[in-house]
Parts: structure tokens; C-alpha cells; sequence
């Protein structure tokens, strides 16, 4: 669905207002579906484009297309691999419709592609997708729409498999995403999908055949007019014979295309295996006639020397039997076949089954369990824990073991990616020290596997990708905590920064967009309605014009249910005659003049209250900011500050001149008639 539509949307004559949804700020519409519009969106937080899949609001009232929404989004939840398209978020727009985000894809799909003249693509995008279908039958998950409209391609050029929407999950019932009839694009579908039968994985893998005879030939297997005819043809037409250019794809595809699951390949792994057996080209030219007597000539003597070499390998058996000796290990007679050609892959013997039971398989390289360890790990999101167990260990293992493993660069930078990815996340989630380690793990992999550059440059085009995203998460956080007034967090973020190894520009950078984000919030602290700004030694601080109100600490004592603290002196008769709370300080209020008669506690509660909703950092003002401010407030009252008195179980007040000084230290749990709150926050 990531993908520009051709067409205005069939729902309406033109595209329909843009969804407000919090978090994203939405461009354009990419994409219709049945059930949902996909938006082109920039998720804010991490200033990234995203595709914003939102459910239409005449599908929210449909049961099975709404429980098809919600599968399609928990399905993808659940599956994490490099090869599916992953999920971002899961939410609600302002208008309660259902909406998720995932990465955008900008390359296209898999059906505006001809990998046809270039086998190893054809070869490689085959295998992505059946390892991304192992990944997801392990979990019990079928997809049921496997076709080149839903294999898109990232930056990287890497397929991704998306649209789940009609999956079938192990566990859930077929009411979901069937409701009686057969679900999925005929000219992909296996006949007992047509037929509306159970199915498992096995018709994945029969769509997956359908998808590589298109890509190899530019044409499906079965062509109709209409979707009935189609069902029809893959049920009842035998299989299509290839053109003789790619005769050495038949055997491949008989099986992948069998009318049966039964006679398919019954696992992924299975098809990922046949599929590396099969010869990088054609070398049966029947239309050479002097190339086919030498076929026949070598099928000759080949059958010749298989006589001969079963008729020695029967003696040797009689001959080792008779001396009670062991017999010879499995694999001898096939020891003496001529080595295969290394231009055309065949042996002189000939070619077929009768050889392939002869021959030994090639030798595995050293590194293929590692690298294929390292795969499984990434998928499980084991990138560098834990210990013993990660895809970090095993490609480090991997590079030592055959650093000329075909796949082992292209695994090292999709590690390279999620690292990024984890480090990005952890600068996001306030806590930017923990950035460092997959940081490090990341480079120490590039340095020691050597990934490629790009147009000329000197840093690893995976590192590159890495830093521009560690970029983005630093300034978007350093934007954050300068709008909160939260300098302690810029500070920890730029520190994180420095030991991140960015080049020198990005740091200059950061510290320039920190710099300038203090500097707009400062200004627009000095402009905000109620507060004064003020400089001194600690810094510069804002401060509320007036203390709390009694309206304003009756929301948060509602909202939290805080029990109102006493009021006066312990030795005080009337404390037993008239208690008296911030409700009834024994004097008439109005809403809007100061709260009094709260404790110390009660007025630290009060700013952390107030912090939260207004996601900024408060405390309470301290003596110098509140004889610097305004006085402000009709009856003018003490305040609380952080200082202690002689201990902290003693707190002092400020700003009320009066009983000798205009600072007190009191009793901190206990609330006084002359005493409110005032909050200030350091910039």
C-alpha cells in the first residue's frame, strides 16, 4: 500500500480531507485499499517520513473489516524480520478512526520490476521472501496474498513482504479474513485457496512459484479474462513448460506449482534450498544439433562407466565382506566421478537424477552457520545480547571463519541498521547514555568486515545511514528538552553526543541548534502572560507573578485526592475547637486569591502535579527569586522555599515582611494562614 495511486480514490470524486492525527503531520494521500486510505506523514518526533495506514470511517462500522484491520496491525506486531515490513505505532486519529504507522517505501513494488535478464536479483529477491515467509510460518502466521504488488522495496533496494491484511494466524479462526469465501489475487492463488479450503504455508510457497515465473519470464503462468477462469486454469491446466532459455528453472518450478500441497515443497527452508540448486543457466541447447550428439555421446559413456563403477563397487563389497573387513564410507563410487565442469556445472557422466544420487553436495562454507545464526538473531532482535547469543558474536565469528562469505556484508549492514534504530530509541527515551554501546558495536563491526562506501566516500554508507539518524534523534531531543525548559536533559543529550564519535560538523551542529533552541525558549519564556523572567548568578529562572490560587490547587487536590494538611500552631486551642484546612483558613477567600493553610509537602506535591500535565519542570521559588519578583496577589502571603531551617524537617518561607523577618523556618508537614505556593522553573 506504500505506494503513489494512479487514479483519484474510489470513495469519493476527490481525496478527502486530511485525518489529524497527534504525533504525525499528514502530506498526501499514497494509497486506497478496501478498507483504508495510506497517508505520506512526518512522524514529528523523530522527523522521519512514515506511510500512515488509517482505517475508513464506513469500515469502522463493518465488523469483519474492522477485525481485519486490527489483525493486519497485531499480525505485523508480532513479526520482526528483515524482509517484512515493520510497525511503528498503533493508535487513534483525533476522529477515533484506527491508524498504524510503518516505514515508507519509496522505490516502488515488485510488479513495475523485469529481474528476468539478471538471475542473481531474481535469485536474491526469491530467497528474501521465502526467508521472511519462514520466519512468519515458524510464528503460525500464513500470508495469503503473496504477489508482486506486495513486495516493496526500501532504500536499500532490500524487498520487503507487506500487507497482511488477509493473514492467517495460528490460534484465530477463518472468520477474520475469510467469512466464507476464498480472500487473495487469483493469479497468485493456489487451487484449495480458490477452492476455499484450509490452507498453511505451503500456499504461500505456491504463490511465491507464481511470482518467480512472472519475474523470470514477464508473464504468469495462467492468463484469463475474468477471476473464475483464472481459479480454473490453476486447478485443472498441467503445469506450463518454460522456453528453452529457461529449461533449467522446470524442475524448480514443478514443485513450487504442484496442484496438491502434498507434492510442494513443504517448508520455505525446503524452497530456499532447491532454489540454490538450480543451475545459474541453461545448458541443454537442443537447438545445436552437434551439442546434442555430444550430450547423447557423454549420456552414453556415462551409463557405461556407471555400469563399471557399480559392477567395482559390488566387488569391493564382496572382496571386503569376505576378509570380515568394514566396509567402504558412503560417498566412495561417487569420489571417482569426474569433477564437475566449472563453466557449465555438469560432470562428463551427464546430467540428471542419476547423478545427483552420485554426487556429493558441495562443501558448506565455515561461516554459513554463523551468518545463518546472525539472520536468526536479527530477526529475534538479539543484536548484541545477550550474551552468547547475539548476531553481534556470531558475524564477528562469522568474518573470521570465511571473510569472503557472499552474505556476509549484507547481513552486517542490516545489523548495522537495527543498531542504529536501538541507539536512536534510546536517545528518544531520555535516557541518551545508553545510546553508546550499540554505537559502538556498530562501527567495530564495520571496521572489522570492511562494509562499502558510496560515491566516493570514506565512511561505510551503513554508518553513514547510522549517523544521519543518530543526528535526527539528537536534535529532535535537544529541541524537546530546550521547549521544556529542561537543561539538565539538553546537557546529558549533548554529552551523549560527544562520545557518539559523529563527526565534527554534526557536533557543531548540535550544539548550534541547543544553543538557539535555549535561546527561543528564553524568548518566549520572557513573553509568557503570568510569568517574569529573571537573571541572576544560578542562571536565568521564570517565576509566576502570583502565588497558587485556591482554584488552582482545588483541581489538583480533586484530581489527586490529597488529604488537606492542618492548620496552625500544635499548641493552639482552637486547632481542637475550629480545625482549619486551605478550604477553611478561618478567614473569607475569594477562588482567585492565594491557597494558604497548605504544608510544604503539599505545595512540592502541587509542582510535580503541575509538571507533569504542563510537561515542563517546576519547583518552588526560592527566597532571591521571590524578592526579585513582583509581589502580585490581593492579600499578599509567605511562600514555601526548598531552603531548610536549623533541619529539614524545618522548611523556609519567603516574601511576607512581618514577625521580624521575611524569612521563617516552620514546620514543613503542617500548613499556616499566611503561607501559599510559588512556582519558578530554570530555563
Amino acid at each position: 500500500m506504500n505506494r503513489d495511486p494512479s487514479n483519484p480514490s474510489p470513495h469519493s470524486g476527490q481525496n478527502p480531507a486530511l485525518p489529524d492525527v497527534h504525533g504525525f503531520r499528514l502530506q498526501r494521500v499514497l494509497g486506497y485499499g478496501g478498507m483504508s486510505t495510506v497517508y505520506l506523514a512526518r512522524q514529528k518526533s523523530l522527523d522521519r517520513e512514515v506511510a500512515l495506514k488509517v482505517m475508513l470511517p464506513e469500515a469502522l462500522t463493518d465488523e469483519v473489516s474492522r477485525r481485519r484491520f486490527e489483525n493486519e496491525a497485531r499480525t505485523i506486531a508480532r513479526l520482526d524480520h528483515p524482509n517484512i515490513v515493520g510497525i511503528y505505532e498503533v493508535g487513534r486519529t483525533k476522529d477515533g478512526l484506527p491508524y498504524y504507522a510503518m516505514p515508507y517505501l519509496p522505490r516502488g513494488h515488485l510488479g513495475a520490476r523485469r529481474v528476468s535478464d539478471n538471475p542473481p536479483n531474481l535469485r536474491d529477491t526469491l530467497n528474501a521472501l521465502l526467508s521472511a515467509l519462514e520466519y512468519a510460518h515458524a510464528r503460525g502466521v500464513v500470508h495469503r496474498d503473496v504477489k508482486a504488488e506486495n513486495v516493496l522495496f526500501d532504500e536499500g533496494e532490500r524487498p520487503l513482504l507487506a500487507d497482511f491484511g488477509i493473514a492467517l494466524r495460528r490460534g484465530y479462526g477463518t472468520r477474520v479474513t475469510t467469512a466464507g469465501l476464498a480472500v487473495g489475487s487469483t493469479a497468485y492463488m493456489p487451487p484449495e485457496q480458490a477452492r476455499g479450503h484450509n490452507v498453511d504455508g505451503r500456499a504461500d510457497l505456491y504463490s511465491v512459484g507464481v511470482l518467480g515465473w512472472e519475474l523470470l519470464t514477464g508473464s504468469l503462468p495462467y492468463n484469463a479474462g475474468d477471476a473464475l477462469s483464472m481459479a480454473l486454469q490453476h486447478a485443472q491446466e498441467p503445469i506450463p513448460r518454460l522456453p528453452p532459455e529457461y529449461r533449467h528453472w522446470q524442475k524448480f518450478f514443478d514443485k513450487a506449482l504442484a496442484k496438491t500441497p502434498e507434492t510442494r515443497f513443504a517448508t520455505a527452508r525446503d524452497m530456499r534450498d532447491a532454489l540454490e540448486r538450480v543451475p545459474e543457466r541453461n545448458v541443454t541447447r537442443a537447438s545445436d544439433p552437434e551439442h546434442a550428439a555430444r550430450v547423447r555421446k557423454g549420456l552414453a559413456w556415462g551409463a557405461v562407466a556407471l555400469v563399471v563403477l557399480a559392477a567395482g563397487a559390488f566387488f569391493w563389497r564382496w572382496q571386503s565382506a569376505v576378509r570380515e573387513a568394514p566396509l567402504p564410507v558412503a560417498g566412495t563410487v561417487a569420489s571417482t566421478l569426474p569433477a564437475p565442469d566449472a563453466t557449465t556445472g555438469t560432470s562428463a557422466v551427464g546430467a540428471g537424477d542419476s547423478l545427483d544420487t552420485f554426487m556429493r553436495p558441495l562443501p558448506e562454507s565455515p561461516g554459513e552457520r554463523w551468518i545463518v545464526a546472525a539472520e536468526r538473531q536479527i530477526a529475534q532482535q538479539r543484536w548484541a545480547s545477550p550474551q552468547g547469543d547475539n548476531a553481534y558474536e556470531s558475524l564477528m565469528t562469522a568474518v573470521q571463519a570465511d571473510d569472503a562469505h557472499p552474505r556476509l556484508v549484507a547481513t552486517a549492514e542490516t545489523l548495522v541498521a537495527a543498531l542504529g534504530e536501538q541507539a536512536a530509541r534510546a536517545i528518544a527515551s531520555r535516557d541518551p547514555a545508553t545510546a553508546k554501546p550499540p554505537v559502538d558495536k556498530a562501527r567495530a563491526l564495520a571496521q572489522r568486515i570492511a562494509l562499502p562506501t558510496r560515491d566516493g566516500a570514506t565512511t561505510p554508507a551503513a554508518i553513514a545511514q547510522l549517523e544521519t539518524g543518530l543526528d535526527k534523534a539528537l536534535q529532535a531531543r535537544i529541541r524537546e528538552a530546550a521547549r521544556k525548559g529542561d537543561g539538565d536533559g539538553a546537557a546529558k543529550t549533548l554529552a551523549a553526543a560527544r562520545t557518539l564519535g559523529l563527526p565534527t560538523a554534526r557536533l557543531r551542529a548540535l550544539e548550534t541548534s541547543a544553543k538557539a533552541a535555549a535561546a527561543a525558549d528564553t524568548r518566549n519564556a520572557a513573553l509568557e502572560s503570568g510569568w517574569t523572567l529573571l537573571r541572576n548568578a544560578r542562571g536565568t529562572t521564570v517565576i509566576a507573578d502570583t502565588p497558587v490560587s485556591r482554584a488552582e490547587y482545588a483541581r489538583f487536590a480533586e484530581a489527586t485526592g490529597r488529604a488537606s494538611a492542618r492548620c496552625r500552631e500544635r499548641g493552639s486551642p482552637l486547632r481542637v475547637i475550629a480545625p482549619r484546612d486551605w478550604k477553611s483558613p478561618g478567614f473569607q477567600q475569594t477562588e482567585q486569591q492565594p491557597v494558604v493553610c497548605v504544608s510544604w509537602q503539599d505545595a512540592q506535591a502541587y509542582a510535580q502535579w503541575r509538571g507533569a500535565r504542563d510537561g515542563r519542570r517546576y519547583r518552588l521559588a526560592r527566597a532571591e527569586e521571590v524578592s526579585a519578583a513582583p509581589s502580585g496577589g490581593a492579600r499578599p502571603v509567605a511562600v514555601w522555599s526548598d531552603a531548610c531551617g536549623a533541619s529539614c524537617t524545618e522548611r523556609v518561607t519567603a516574601g511576607k515582611p512581618g514577625r521580624g523577618s521575611s524569612e521563617r523556618a516552620l514546620q514543613g508537614d503542617r500548613g499556616y494562614a499566611d503561607v501559599g505556593i510559588r512556582l519558578a522553573r530554570s530555563l
